[in-house]
């Protein structure tokens, strides 16, 4: 009986008692260790089974007691958990069941699912993007440190894990629209979330405004140098496509593509024959937009200038006026030419409509020399080569010219005047009669009349422009003189009183 009844109070209890206890940590969060102990009061019972269980479904089982450990937990980790022992009394080979209370353990949230956001929410491509990854600690772990990672398509983005939960992507092409999430973590404990994915697609503007303009030195085409054409647009994002286009065939002479609002077309050594109309088209996937018609004139420096001399005749002599004439082949108008005498400045000319220009030059002694023109439209000077002129007839030979001529002339009186008096004095000595004078015997066919003194002496004063005529008698002669309205005129003038 005595045996019996300590049998009775040495017996374990079936089901479940505090005899059993399932030893758990009082608050689990995410990434912590969950170690669960089964502990027992006594070793007076042979355990030969040990089990965990979590929600009724069994977790671990061991044949000797030992503890039950989550590395790290999760929020599924979450439910009620009990042990089970299996219990053999040593002096009776019969075997029990101790099962624990249950506890309830509740895996409490780190920090909650972050949550992306774009800024701007209808993203424009070309503009930047803001991406944010929002997330808070628990405020009983608030001493934890979190970090932020931000994907497209399964590609990191920026420098990757970064401490900031925002990225700024300072622009963003339609070529970057795509699936993007961002992941949150902490170091100690390691939890990481991923937020839910989102499609971000850049939106594109149409481009708009096109224009066309020309830089060129100081707002002049010149042949031979470069010209910029810049086509530009106001708006209109991603690759845009620029082309250029003459207006007479409207054959492309050059395209670009890149991501830009303005791009320039260098066309190198113009010539004349790239003058004309032209206007660009802009595209960027919504239709081609063209600008307006642009002239452009190019404009030619002055060709090396010829120079020639016009003279009335042959041999330039003082007095003369000359032309000179300076024409360059080729130059846009205006052009100004510019004389000059041994590189002494004489004057200049305008060709307003281009060509060539005269100058006009009274000769003087001093104008022999060499003669030079230059031609200038604003694009360059350009001097001529030398051209020589030479004068006959210089001052000093005209000078002695004229000497000469003045003692002829005075001359002619001085012979008149002797020849007079060799008359006079004859007459005198044959008694102032007429003088006679021999003749030969004329030919019959052309008698020839006898000339007298005074008639003789009249051809000599011819060059005088008068004439001594004898009256009869010879007591007196006759000036007959030509005056300068081609008149003649008559002067009586006795002979005693002229040789008295």
């Amino acid at each position: 009986m005595l045996l019996w009844s300590l049998l009775v109070i040495l017996a374990p209890v079936d089901g479940k008692s505090d005899w059993l206890t399932l030893v758990a940590p009082s608050a689990v969060f995410e990434g912590d260790r969950i170690d669960l102990t089964c502990q027992r009061k006594n070793n007076w019972w042979k355990v030969t089974r040990v089990s965990y269980h979590k929600d009724g479904e069994e977790l671990q089982f061991s044949s000797e007691l030992s503890n039950f450990s989550i590395q790290r937990a999760v929020l599924s980790d979450s439910g009620t958990y009990h042990c089970a022992v299996a219990l053999v009394w040593p002096l009776f080979p019969f075997q029990k069941e101790k099962t624990s209370r249950s506890v309830r353990i509740e895996v409490q949230e780190l920090f909650p699912r972050p949550v992306l956001t774009v800024s701007p929410f209808r993203a424009i491509e070309g503009n930047p993007v803001t991406l944010t990854c929002e997330t808070k600690l628990s405020p009983q772990r608030s001493d934890a440190q979190l970090r932020f990672c931000f994907f497209r398509d399964g590609r990191a983005l920026g420098s990757g894990w970064s401490s900031s939960p925002e990225l700024r992507v300072p622009v963003m092409w339609s070529g970057d629209s795509g699936s993007y999430w961002c992941e949150a973590e902490t170091v100690t404990p390691s939890v990481r979330k991923q937020s839910l994915q989102s499609q971000i697609h850049m939106r594109r503007v149409p481009v708009s405004n096109v224009s066309l303009e020309m830089r060129a030195p100081r707002g002049q085409v010149i042949e031979g140098r470069n010209l910029v054409l810049l086509c530009s647009v106001t708006e209109g994002t991603g690759n845009i496509t620029f082309s250029w286009h003459r207006e007479a065939t409207g054959t492309s002479v050059g395209k670009k593509t890149q991501r830009s609002l303005s791009v320039e077309l260098e066309v190198p050594a113009v010539q004349e024959r790239d003058a004309g109309r032209y206007y660009c088209r802009a595209d960027n996937g919504h239709g081609p937009i063209q600008s307006k018609v642009l002239s452009i004139l190019v404009r030619i420096p002055v060709s090396c200038p010829i120079l020639s001399i016009t003279a009335p005749r042959a041999q330039a002599v003082e007095g003369d006026v000359v032309e000179l004439r300076c024409e360059a082949q080729r130059g846009s108008p205006p052009i100004l030419y510019r004389f000059y005498y041994e590189d002494v400045p004489l004057g200049n000319s305008s060709a307003p409509s281009g060509g060539g220009a005269s100058f006009n030059l009274s000769l003087t002694a001093e104008h022999s020399g060499n003669y030079s023109c230059e031609a200038d439209n604003g694009l360059g000077a350009r001097r001529s080569e030398v051209v020589p002129l030479s004068l006959s007839g210089t001052s000093s030979y005209r000078e002695e010219h004229v000497t000469d001529r003045a003692l002829g002339l005075l001359g002619v009186p001085a012979c008149v005047a002797a020849a007079l008096l060799f008359c006079c004095r004859f007459h005198k000595t044959r008694e102032m009669f007429p003088v006679q004078i021999l003749r030969r015997p004329p030919p019959p066919a052309h008698p020839q009349p006898s000339r007298t003194c005074s008639q003789i002496m009249s051809m000599w004063t011819l060059e005088m422009g008068m004439w001594l005529i004898p009256l009869s008698g010879a007591s007196s002669y006759q000036k007959t003189q030509k005056t300068p309205e081609g008149q003649f005129w008559r002067t009586r003038t006795p002979t005693s009183s002229t040789l008295a």
